[in-house]
């Protein structure tokens, strides 16, 4: 019964391709079809008979207003709701919806980020429908996703960027497998983003100001048992919680949403949810709708979802494993072959995506740096900043092997015998994904670990795109300079010499130990810790390179998105900053002056009976002195947060939040964490970590 309950709902709220072909003309289907799988252009006419049948599927589903669902450079969703009602003049309406509005909108662009693009007065902005994922029904509007573009056509969003990146990437990587003698109909991405998340009460929630105002505890000691115990991971999950999985399951399957694994994760309160893979760009907008559901389904069981990257000092953070492939017509070009001539395919590829990393180490750091992904990476719990990639006991022998060069070159054809006529199924159970490593290979794919659980991923798998576009590009240049010669003699030394050349990437130990960090310097790879140490690489001249050869980005849209992230950065850290000043004076002292006072009135009440009572007046002296420390650490903190914002430069304002502002941050939040450890919990004016993340 439950299948049949799946079945029936599975994608009922998405406007699928069996929709399709049951409500357009078959002319109009399929030239909808060579539109999504072509890239054909799309014209009125075609539009107009879509938006038909698009409007009248909505309704029967109860939509009354239509939106186009975007991605500015925020990170987040944005939707702009316009009714299908339309009055006819004679006191009746009409619902209508036309293929221009279904193609394109006009929100007002004035008050997202644009970096620099347009000026707050040039209000105009563009959506335009991408046909490549579905329309859905949510909260009775029809979501219609789409790009967003300034009036003079420069990329405002996140998804417009990715969508280019798909393009330069089919390009090439058909190039390099027309050379193996392929011609697949579409080469495109997978993408499974693993979602980490957590879950606690929404009194808890409503009763932090933090929480409410940053996505994270400010404040807060350690609580008296954390995760070492380590028995929350796939433990057994709460009745609250189970029920909250079963019903955002539901909603997203009814939306088209493959959700297929939940779990806890590490620390308590934390769990994860994870798809099936989907083509890249589709997996993306998945994610942020499921994103969106989780925090709309928590209030329907008095829960709140904390997407933040830390909401917790002293346990484990969140991050968003995006799993990475790469696929021809549905096959996996990951995915080694039952036979040597798969097998030299699969490690071109290889070879690509090594070199790839390596090439723009930088700028994949860059696309995953935020300021509360800097709270993560480099813990005990996250892969260390700096950039490397695991190939595992298995697969590093063979790499190891080809750049020993270990046959003669005439052989080189053969070399993939050389211990690998077991490679599919090696690699295949080569399931050791090293949690401390960044860009791990895990049998068919590999796993970018370094993304927050908060982020839009549009941001690093453009970069991978387009740095693996890159690669394939001179893999065939290489080739085609050397036609005269044996293609698989050819391939098999391009792809030596690349593994060669970008040996010092690949790194199979320890991320989290000081020695490896000690090594990577010695290798010569980035270690951008911070935010403001790992952007500037956008601006970089090669990276500038990169992205207008490909078409992807333009070098005033990188210097947007360069301006928009440190922007978002500095503004984050000051509200983090403001939040802590004024928790610290309207909640802390008066708790920590009550209590004081409370004690100091019990030990002269005892002292007029004659009873001594050292260890009251003794707790009495030391709030009352930690006291005066959190007034005075939160003036400091206040006149450098002002400082910091009277910077008009980024670069130097992001710096300021970082070396002066934060550690005056934590200055503060030690002393009130101490406080709390000896104040007693009924004085304590916020829910404590024991209370937050313990509940029954």
């Amino acid at each position: 019964m439950a299948h049949d309950k799946v079945s029936a709902e599975w994608g009922d709220l998405m406007f699928d391709d069996q929709d399709m072909q049951e409500r357009l003309p078959k002319p109009t289907y399929k030239k909808l079809r060579r539109v999504i799988d072509d890239g054909e252009p799309l014209d009125l006419d075609i539009a107009n008979e879509i938006a038909h049948a698009m409007k009248e599927w909505a309704l029967e589903k109860g939509a009354t207003h239509f939106t186009h669902w975007f991605q500015p450079l925020t990170g987040i969703t944005s939707e702009k709701h316009d009714s299908f009602l339309t009055p006819n003049g004679d006191g009746t309406i009409l619902m209508a919806f036309s293929g221009k509005e279904l193609v394109q909108g006009e929100p007002d662009a004035s008050s997202f980020p644009s970096g620099g693009l347009r000026a707050t007065f040039e209000a105009r902005g563009y959506t335009v429908w991408d046909p490549t994922s579905p329309a859905f029904v949510k909260d009775e509007v029809l979501c219609i996703p789409t790009a967003f573009i300034s009036y003079t056509g420069e990329a405002l969003d996140k998804k417009t960027p990715l969508l280019r990146s798909e393009v330069a990437l089919e390009v090439q990587a058909k190039r390099v497998l027309a050379l193996f003698g392929q011609n697949p109909r579409r080469v495109v991405t997978t993408i499974g983003p693993e979602q980490e998340y957590f879950l606690i009460r929404e009194e808890d929630y409503k009763a932090r100001p933090d929480l409410i105002l940053t996505g994270r505890t400010l404040f807060g000691c350690a609580p008296t048992k954390g995760q070492e115990l380590e028995e929350h991971y796939f433990g057994a999950i709460r009745p609250t919680v189970n029920e909250f999985m079963k019903e955002l399951d539901d909603e997203l399957w009814k939306l088209g949403v493959p959700a297929k694994t939940k779990h806890n994760e590490v620390a308590p309160c934390q769990h994860e949810l994870a798809p099936v893979f989907e083509q890249g760009t589709l997996a993306v907008d998945d994610n942020l709708l499921t994103m969106e559901k989780m925090k709309l389904i928590a209030s329907h069981h008095g829960l709140v979802c904390l997407q933040h990257e830390k909401p917790f000092e002293y346990v484990n953070g969140s991050g968003k494993h995006d799993n990475w492939s790469l696929a021809a017509d549905g096959k996996n070009l990951l995915e080694p072959g039952p036979d040597p001539e798969h097998n030299l395919r699969f490690m071109v590829f290889l070879a690509a995506l090594i070199a790839a990393v390596d090439e723009h180490a930088d700028l994949l750091r860059a696309s995953v740096a935020s300021a509360g992904n800097d709270h993560r990476l480099g813990a005990n719990e996250a892969p260390p900043a700096i950039v490397s990639v695991f190939l595992g006991d298995n697969l590093s022998p063979v790499v190891e092997a080809l750049i020993r060069k270990e046959h003669a070159e005439a052989q080189e054809e053969e070399l993939m015998d050389l211990g690998v006529p077991a490679l599919p199924d090696i690699i295949r159970d080569n399931t050791d994904r090293n949690r401390t490593s960044p860009f791990a290979f895990t049998g068919n794919k590999f796993e970018f670990r370094m993304p927050g659980s908060r982020q839009n991923i549009s941001d690093p798998n453009v970069v991978l795109n387009t740095a693996v576009a890159e690669q394939c590009d001179n893999f065939v240049t290489y080739v085609e300079e050397r036609a005269d010669q044996d293609f698989r003699t050819v391939a098999m030394r391009w792809a030596r010499h690349t593994f060669r050349d970008h040996h010092r990437i690949i790194f199979n130990g320890n991320g989290y130990s000081a020695e490896w960090e000690e090594e990577a310097e010695r290798r010569g790879l980035p270690n951008y810790k911070t935010t403001p140490e790992a952007l500037p690489a956008l601006l970089d001249p090669k990276n500038i390179a990169l992205f207008e050869k490909y078409g992807v980005l333009t070098e005033s849209e990188l210097h947007a998105r360069y301006i928009a992230k440190a922007e978002q950065y500095a503004k984050l850290i000051n509200i983090e900053a403001n939040c802590m000043v004024d928790m610290a004076r309207r909640l802390y002292m008066p708790a920590l002056s009550g209590y004081a006072g409370d004690i100091a009135t019990s030990v002269a009440t005892k002292a007029e009976l004659g009873i001594t009572s050292a260890a009251e007046k003794s707790l009495a002296q030391r709030i009352t002195k930690g006291a005066d420390t959190v007034w005075k650490l939160a003036d400091e903190l206040e006149a450098k947060a002002e400082k910091a914002r009277s910077l008009e430069d980024p670069k130097a304002q992001d710096d300021c939040f970082c070396t002066v502002v934060i550690p005056a941050m934590e200055a503060l939040r030690a002393e009130v964490d101490a406080l709390e450890a000896i104040c007693a919990d009924s004085w304590w004016p916020v829910p404590s970590y024991n209370a937050i993340l313990y509940y029954a």
